[in-house]
This record gives C-alpha cells, structure tokens and sequence, in this order.
C-alpha cells in the first residue's frame, strides 16, 4: 500500500509539474550533455549557412563604353561562377566556358586552376569573344571562341571602381599640399631655417620672404594666388605628439619582451598651432591674417576668387563651431562666409563642402535645422538657402552636377512607410525642385553607376529578405533587367530563424527605436531564454544590421539557447539632431534607457525572453558600453563581455572623444569613466584586451582591472599576447559563449583541457 501511494504521489508530482510547465513558462536549463549538443548544433548550422551564398554585393566591372559589364557571382559552397551583361542586348549569359578556361589556365599557368573557383588578380573583356586576365602575376589573352591562350602584348585595361563616388570627398585631415613651383613656373619657394625662400628659378637668385621664423617656430604649409604674386603661409608652433607604449610579452624567438611606442593624442592634449600671413612677392611686405590660429587639423585648402579674396575652412576644437572664412589679402582682414555654432556639437566628420568657383556658390551639409541637409551658399554674401528639407537624413553626396545645376546623394528616413535607416540614393536640383527617387523600392539599397552613368546596378535587400540586383537607366530610372533575385527558402531550410525586425518607442514615449532579434533555431515555445544584447553605441554611426544578415555571431550564440538582440538608442547617428545630441558630454549613458525599455517591450509581446536574465556584450566603445551597464544599470544587467573597451575616455584617443565629450576635457570625463565608477560593480565582468592594441590603448583595460581589484571586485580578465583590437578572434569568442553559459544559463560548459591535441 505504502509503495503504491508512493508511486501516485510522484505520478501526481509530475502531473501538476507538467500542468504548471505549460500554464507559466519554465527557464531554459540546460545540461552538461545539452550544452553539448547546443556547441555541436551551432557549428553544424553556422557552417551550413555559411555554404549558402548570399551575394548582398553585385559589383559590375564595366567596359569603357559602358555596353557590357560583368560580375563575381557567389554559389554555393564557397564556388563562384562568372556573369556577362550586355546591356543593349539585354542578354545575359556566363562569362565564359569555366570548365575550358581552367584547363587552358593550367596549361599556360602550371598552376592547378578549378573551375568552380577560377583565380584572377584582374579580368577585362575587350569584347565578347577576348578577355584579359591576370593569374600568378601574368597577363594572358584569352579566344573566347576556341579558348586559345596567348601571353598579352597590351596589358592595358579600363581601370574603374564603380563603388568609389564620383568626386571624391577629401577628409579635413589631409590638410592643403604645398608646391614648391609657382602658377607660372619662374619661382619656386624653399622652406630654410624655418623662413620662406623665393627662388627665380632662371637665375638662380634668392630673395628671403620672411625673417621671423626659426627651427622653433618656422614658416609652412604655403600656398601660391592663381598669379603667383601672393604666398599665404603658416608661422606654425610646434607641439609634440605625446606617446603611448606597450610590450609584445610573446614574441617568437626571443626571451625578452618587446616594447612597442607611437604617438597617440588623448582629450586634452596640446595641439599644433598655424597662425597664416600674407606675403605679397611685388611689394616685399607681409601682414598677419587677422583671425585666431588654427589649432584643429592641419591648415585646409585655399579657394582663390580673383586673386584678392581666398576662403578656407575652420573647425574650431571642441566641435562647436564651423566657419568658411573669407580674407582679404590686400587688408588682412576677414569675414564669415558660413559661421555654424552649436551648444552641443557639430559631426564634423559628416560636413560636406563643395566650393563652385564659376558661380561663387558653396554647395554645403548641415544640422542647424534639426536634420542634416544640403545648403546653397552664396560664397561671397554667404547668403544660404535650403535644398532638401524635413525629418530625413541626408546621408552622403556622391557628386555635384555644377553644368546641370544638380546634387546626387543618398539618404535615409524620406519614406515613413519603412524602416528609417534605410539608404536609398536620389538627385535633385539646386533650387530643391526636381527631386529623383532612383530606388524607390523597399529596402536598404547599395548603387553603383556605369563610367557614363548612363546605367546603374541597384541592390536591395532586408535584414531577413534576400537581395534582388535590377540595372536601370539614369534618366527615367526605368528598369531594365533583373540581374540576380536571392530567396530565403534555403536558407530556412537549414531551420535558422532569419532575424526579426522589432520597434518600440524610445524613453520620450515618442520616438521609433529600431534593432533585431535572434532566436535559436530549436526554441520551445514553452521555455523562457536568456536575453543577450550586442552593443555598440559610438555615436559616429548607427549599428543595427539592415541589409540580408542570414549568418552571424548573434545567430550563432543564439544557437546556445539564448535570444539575442541588437538596438540602437538616443546618442547614436542617422536620425535627428535630438537624436543625437543624447551623446553630448554623454557618453555612459549609452542609450540605455532606450535599450531598456526595447526590451522590455519584447519580452511583453514574446513572453519566452526572460528578461530577468540579461547579458551584453562589445567591442571597443561597445567595451565601454557593456561594463558600463553593469555599473550604472545592474538592475536589468546580470553578465557582461567587455573586449577592449575605452573605459576612461581620458585615456582613449583625441579626435573621437573630444567630438562627443568635448573640449577642455572637464568633471564629466571622470565622473563618466567605468573606471572611476569600478566600485559599483555588480554582476558578472569579463574583460578581454589584445596587449597590442593600437586603437584603443590596453592600459584602459589594465586600469580597470587595477580599481575593481582596489575595490575587492570578482571579475575575469583575458590578456591576448600579441592581439590588436579585437573582441578576441576565435578563442576569446569561445570564452565569451563560455561565460554566458556559465552565468546566465548556470550550466557547466565543455572542458576543453580534457581533448587531447590532434597531432
């Protein structure tokens, strides 16, 4: 009797437990065994999506003519095959018979060439029929009628990159080029003990321009008037570059370590200053610009309107204010063309400036309305009027039409009936009429034009829709042809889960934030997972994958039995200028509140992400971000990885940090750092740092680590000898997965140190 009221009370036990099971889900616990099998599950599935091309990027490499184009096309199990356009025709077909060329390729080479994997360093169709290519450092050409192959006489072939914008955007970094040689070739200017030496280059006779200048504090960066009667140069007062250090603990071949020194400038430090002067070659006199030093970059280029007149460009340090400057060099005396100031920042990074001498226009980005936009500036009143307007983002300018009087340019956020951050490309006219949308189809797009831009090859595609590839005519934008059309059924075959597209509002109850989730491919409806979070909230970009993402190491750790998810909250680009003003002497607060509430609202709507359990993880500001929110929200963080994080803003580089923190460096560097901040740890930390980090520098990590021991914290930490920044490569990835296993799922992971070395 005992024994079968024994047997009915665990009957009922089990009964009621199952009832309970399904009525409120139960967490994910996994085994030893099961975690296994997770690891195993994992690799089969990220190596078998892997196989399956995705070909989110078609790039065309045109004929000179612009009547055919070819391209690289994926196939599956990392083989290629190779696809010839032509554009009149319309007629597409193989580029040629793989299976013949690599035969004659190994014959001509010595080289095994496979057919599925042809090798080229460059291929060029003159016609259809006759193609040059380039293999182990020859040129051959090639019959495509008989595949004879001959070694090719010409090697010359139509070099164009067809991703590159038309007109290149200079980065305010190069500074202006010094020529020695003046416009009309009799003199030449020689820099000598720190003063300016003119030269007649006929004669040979020297006369000194400046006097004041030394070794200390020379004259440089001169530029010559467009009549060679007027240099404007630099007195410049050197700064030196202070140097940051490490040692490479592992170098093979020696028993010693190695140290490692660079300059590196950090907020705060002391910069290069140019003061410009005037010197005028036919009078012998000279005179001060009357303007401030340039202290932030390098002096920029000179835009000369009749010889009198030339405007340049000035960021002033700490990023809050923009000028176009307008000197006279008769009086010395200057003017504000553009003078752009803000309380909080101006992304210079992001300023686009296009000088147009036949009309004295400046064709110029800007946020002063709340967005950024294109400007028309008149360039001697500086008088600016607006060519695109409302709650978008222009996102970059790939040319300016001066003849035709139109901006090309790409932007994201003009449809509201899509994903905000989604590029597509358009043209427009000067005066803001004329407006083209050349990819009005959903989707975040990649374009790229034929060399007379007469066509162009348009990609689009979604996080978890595959890609279609159209080339369309410019002018009406008509499509002409379907190229490629990815699906997703092979991919789900293999049973991931493509990532899904998840919106809430943000913490002012108003604004969309947008991210992705990922589940693993095997999850019980009835069991709750861990959430992790990947995170990156550098506020130069927004970071949410948008384009075709069928593989990634989201996907992959989600395999281990967690859901894992990405966002992006207020501080980060590519929305408004609120948006991202967040950021401002900001930079711990990293969206958090955002993130926070986007997760609490999945959980609402998918009750099986158990949001009690909550990890993160990133790299370098993404480093920053996840020890961060261990230490100012560890009510919703439980575990963090943090790989070579820029923990004290201090510590990590000048131009990036200033732009987003500011400059005199104040309190608020401090009161923000997680290294100040390391006693209010909670949680779980790991920290992985590569010793050889030339980004950021390891001692952030060493100085973290240095407090939390000061302040009696638990934490693991992963050194890397001779790793650079990194979020570890592939061992510190397995210890990651580990750490989240061991904490979040509280399972015991597998013991590597039990397999034997394969020998």
């Amino acid at each position: 009797m005992n024994s079968l009221i024994q047997k009915f009370a665990v009957a009922s036990f089990f009964t009621i437990t199952s009832f309970t099971a399904l009525a409120q889900q139960t967490s994910y616990a996994p085994s030893a065994a099961d975690i296994v099998q997770a690891y195993q599950r994992a690799n089969k599935l990220d190596t078998a999506i892997r196989n399956i091309p995705t070909n989110n990027d078609i790039v065309p490499s045109w004929k000179k003519d612009g009547s055919a184009f070819w391209y690289k096309k994926n196939l599956p199990d990392k083989n290629w095959e190779y696809i010839y356009v032509d554009v009149a025709s319309g007629n597409r077909k193989s580029a040629f018979d793989a299976e013949k060329l690599a035969q004659k390729l190994t014959e001509a080479s010595g080289k095994k060439q496979s057919a599925k994997r042809l090798q080229f360093a460059e291929l060029y169709f003159t016609d259809q029929h006759t193609v040059k290519l380039k293999s182990e450092n020859k040129w051959y050409q090639v019959n495509l009628a008989d595949y004879s192959i001959i070694p090719a006489a010409d090697t010359t072939i139509f070099d164009y990159n067809p991703k590159m914008p038309l007109q290149r955007k200079r980065s305010r970094w190069e500074g202006s080029k010094m020529v020695s040689l003046s416009p009309d070739g009799k003199n030449e200017l020689e820099i000598r003990g720190g003063n300016l030496i003119l030269i007649d280059v006929a004669t040979k006779a020297e006369t000194p321009i400046s006097k004041d200048g030394s070794a200390d504090k020379p004259y440089g960066n001169f530029e010559w008037s467009p009549d060679g009667k007027t240099v404007v140069a630099y007195k410049i007062y050197p700064k030196e570059t202070k140097k940051v250090h490490y040692v490479l603990s592992s170098v093979p071949g020696t028993t010693r370590g190695e140290l490692k020194s660079r300059e590196y400038a950090q907020p705060g430090d002391d910069f290069t200053a140019y003061q410009p002067y005037i010197f005028d070659l036919v009078t012998k006199t000279s005179k001060k610009v009357d303007i401030e030093a340039t202290d932030f970059f390098s002096p920029q280029p000179l835009h000369w309107r009749n010889n009198r007149y030339y405007t340049y460009e000035k960021a002033d340090r700490g990023h809050q204010r923009f000028r176009v400057i307008e000197v006279d060099v008769q009086t010395g005396k200057t003017k504000n063309i553009i003078d752009e100031k803000t309380k909080t920042f101006i992304y210079e990074n992001r300023i686009y400036t296009r000088y147009l001498p036949k009309t004295n226009e400046i064709l110029y980005t800007s946020e002063q309305d709340g967005w950024q936009h294109l400007y028309l500036v008149n360039g001697i009143s500086g008088k600016q009027q607006l060519i695109t307007k409302g709650n978008w983002v222009v996102r970059d300018i790939d040319s300016v039409d001066a003849v035709k009087r139109q901006v090309w340019f790409k932007a994201s956020g003009m449809s509201k009936d899509e994903d905000p951050y989604f590029i597509h490309y358009y043209r427009i006219g000067f005066d803001g009429k004329g407006l083209v949308n050349l990819t009005p189809e959903i989707g975040n797009h990649t374009l790229t034009f034929s060399p007379d831009r007469k066509y162009y090859v348009d990609t689009y595609s979604q996080v978890n829709i595959a890609p279609v590839t159209k080339l369309k005519l410019t002018a009406s934008t008509k499509n002409l042809q379907e190229i490629e059309h990815g699906d997703t059924a092979t991919f789900l075959k293999t049973g991931v889960k493509l990532p899904e597209v998840f919106v809430t509002k943000g913490r002012d109850g108003l604004t969309d934030i947008w991210g992705i989730i990922c589940r693993p491919s095997n999850m019980d409806p009835n069991i709750t997972y861990p959430v992790i979070e990947y995170i990156y909230a550098g506020p130069q970009d927004s970071f949410v994958p948008k384009s075709f993402l069928p593989a990634n190491e989201m996907q992959s750790l989600a395999e281990l039995g967690f859901i894992v998810v990405q966002m992006d909250g207020m501080g980060t680009a590519n929305r408004s200028k609120a948006f991202h003003d967040v950021c401002w002497h900001n930079l711990a607060d990293a969206g958090f509140e955002d993130r926070i509430l986007w997760m609490k609202a999945m959980a609402k709507k998918y009750p099986n992400a158990d949001i009690n359990k909550v990890g993160i993880y990133g790299t370098s500001a993404g480093g920053q971000n996840s020890t961060g929110a261990l230490l100012f929200h560890p009510e919703f963080y439980k575990a963090a990885v943090s790989a070579c994080g820029c923990h004290d803003n201090r510590i990590d580089k000048q131009w990036w940090n200033e732009q987003w923190m500011g400059y005199p460096v104040g309190e608020h560097y401090g009161a923000q750092s997680n290294i100040t901040n390391a006693a209010k740890l909670q949680g779980n930390l790991f920290l992985i740092v590569g010793e050889a980090d030339e980004n950021v520098p390891p001692e952030s990590t060493y100085r973290l680590a240095d407090a939390l021991i000061k302040a009696n914290k638990d934490f693991d930490i992963l050194s890397i000898p001779g790793m650079g920044h990194s979020d570890g490569g592939v061992y510190g990835r397995r210890r990651k997965r580990d750490f989240f296993i061991k904490h979040l799922l509280n399972a015991e992971t597998p013991n590597v140190n039990l397999v034997s070395p394969t020998k």
